[in-house]
């Protein structure tokens, strides 16, 4: 199927403020792999970042650095540079070499930095900031007595500077509105590549913002173009959804031992894997509708994965193609470990957890928290004559606070309770039969795979990933002024037969992906500172 580009029928927004956002621990990971190599050790991780509109990705633009935060960020940034640096990387890394290691080279320098500083910036060096590079490598080498640590001196500082750690968008006049600014060529290679790949700019892409081939409606398609035929689109699509989905909850995701034995760190790690596995095989491998990740039975499936389902390992030493037979209960993403594991207590499933995951996560709808005062004692009794889940939750429309809520969750995780708290099939729960109907506003559902159905036909749940897709893209949470460009992305998103390849490329070509207004107030005083130095 031929892609199309965003057309002259597309809504036109003023946009919003360039954004100032930090880098996230996997564009991070990501940037320094392009600069120096993937074989680069990062051992200590950055500050976490709030979730914001769904998104962590998000939260990003009110990231600031504790100390705390400055301390793990020196010991990063220091491992790095001396990792680059080291007789293991330098003949590489470095390329040229100075005649006396012992003393300065400022060629040699001055080689390095422009060629790591386009990639770290992303962009070219201003004469200012290579001349201040060579200078602190220049001091620290007079200190140390070695070129290649004052190197990684000055190499220490850049990695720890905002221009490096933070995305500054910045924007030029725009020729075609008259007193109206833009985003400037390498800001918009920025936001193409994070947004395609989740991370910097390669060659390719800022060759083509020095040419200025991105202020262009062609030459940005060829660009487009480019990169979504590249293998490193799944990298793009992975840090989406692992991001939209949640993920960052498996770093503290822990299961009761003594209940679940067969739940482990493998497990976890396998289980956010297949997910991704399975979203990449039918979203870019096999290019289906967006909706068809709610009802596919094809997914992947690792050793550890495979005694989770009680399967047989196709491979059992790695990942195998496995589709689950007619008749089986799992359906869709969210039936798999991922998702059924995550959205459960340690000790038990939960309908509510998982009601509430497939409303945010999968309909981008709000739920709210629970009041502070609800009183669970009597879902939670060991004792209680109620053996299952279901009849549990019928005390929560007894009372007023927690009713309305409830009906918005339970209906729908009632449908996944075959799966118990990480996943494993089960179809009993202290020896009662699980009823596993619900509802789905207004669609009615037997089963796991009939809740499938319902799920991929609801309109929210394509209405979501693109709300979602056009705000990751972006760098922000849309607003008001942006719902005409989003109701617009929904109607070609349809017309494409719902192709999560041809909507990247419907975002990343319409006028609204790069619109902006004036310069984010503020960004200067924020820099200075781096600058100088309970559900049931």
């Amino acid at each position: 199927m031929a892609l199309a580009s965003c057309g002259a029928d597309e809504p036109k927004i003023a946009g919003a403020a360039p954004t100032m956002r930090r880098l996230t621990e996997e564009q991070f990971r990501n940037s320094i792999a392009d600069a120096f190599g993937a074989d680069i050790k990062l051992g200590v991780k950055l500050e976490p970042l709030l979730r914001t509109g769904g998104l962590v990705a998000l939260g990003a633009q009110h990231a600031s650095v504790t100390p705390f935060g400055v301390e793990k960020l020196h010991q990063l940034a220091k491992s790095v540079a001396s990792q680059v640096v080291d007789p293991q990387h330098r003949r590489t890394l470095v390329a040229c070499g100075p005649t006396d290691p012992s003393a300065f080279d400022e060629a040699c320098a001055s080689q390095f930095f422009v060629r790591v500083g386009r990639s770290l910036y992303r962009r070219p060096l201003t004469e200012a900031e290579l001349k201040a590079r060579i200078e602190s490598a220049a001091a620290a080498t007079a200190t140390l007595g070695d070129f290649y640590r004052g190197l990684g001196s000055s190499l220490t500082a850049m990695l720890m500077g905002p221009k490096f750690l933070y995305l500054i968008e910045t924007t030029e006049p725009d020729p075609e509105r008259p007193g109206s600014v833009r985003l400037d060529a390498y800001a918009k290679a920025s936001r193409l590549s994070f947004f395609m790949w989740n991370a910097a700019p390669d060659n390719a892409l800022l060759d083509a913002a020095a040419r200025g081939d991105l202020d262009a409606s062609s030459g940005l398609a060829r660009q487009v173009d480019r990169m979504l035929a590249s293998v490193r689109l799944e990298d793009g699509l992975r840090g989406f959804f692992a991001d939209a989905f949640g993920f960052d909850q498996f770093e503290t995701l822990e299961k009761d031992a003594i209940i679940y034995p067969v739940f482990n760190l493998q497990v976890a790690e396998d289980a956010a894997e297949q997910l991704l596995l399975t979203l990449n095989d039918v979203l870019i491998v096999r290019g289906e509708d967006y909706r068809n990740i709610f009802t596919t039975r094809h997914s992947f499936i690792s050793a550890a994965l495979a005694r989770v389902y009680r399967v047989e390992a196709p491979n059992p030493t790695g990942w195998a193609p496995y589709e689950f037979p007619a008749g089986d209960p799992r359906v869709g993403i969210q039936s798999q470990v991922a998702f059924t594991a995550l959205h459960s207590h340690p000790g038990k499933s939960s309908p509510t957890l998982r009601g509430k995951a497939v409303r945010e996560l999968l309909l981008c709808q709000k739920i709210p928290e629970p009041p502070a005062d609800v009183d669970f004692s009597k879902f939670n009794d060991p004792q209680s004559p109620l053996k299952t889940a279901r009849l549990r939750l019928a005390m929560h429309t007894e009372q007023a606070a927690c009713a309305g809520c409830h009906k918005l969750t339970d209906p729908i995780g009632l449908g996944l309770e075959k799966f118990d708290g990480v996943g494993q099939l089960r179809i009993t729960e202290q020896g009662e039969p699980i009823d596993p109907s619900g509802d789905l506003d207004g669609a009615k559902f037997a089963d796991a795979a009939d809740f499938a159905k319902a799920l991929s036909t609801n309109p929210a749940s394509t209405s979501c990933v693109v709300n979602r897709l056009f705000g990751y893209g972006v760098g922000r949470v849309p607003s008001r002024q942006d719902q005409p460009v989003l109701d617009y992305l929904q109607q070609v998103f349809a017309s494409d037969g719902y192709r999560y390849r041809a909507l990247l490329q419907r975002v990343a070509t319409s006028k609204a992906f790069f619109a902006v207004t004036s310069e984010a107030a503020g960004v200067a005083a924020q820099l200075a500172p781096s600058e100088a130095k309970g559900a049931p």
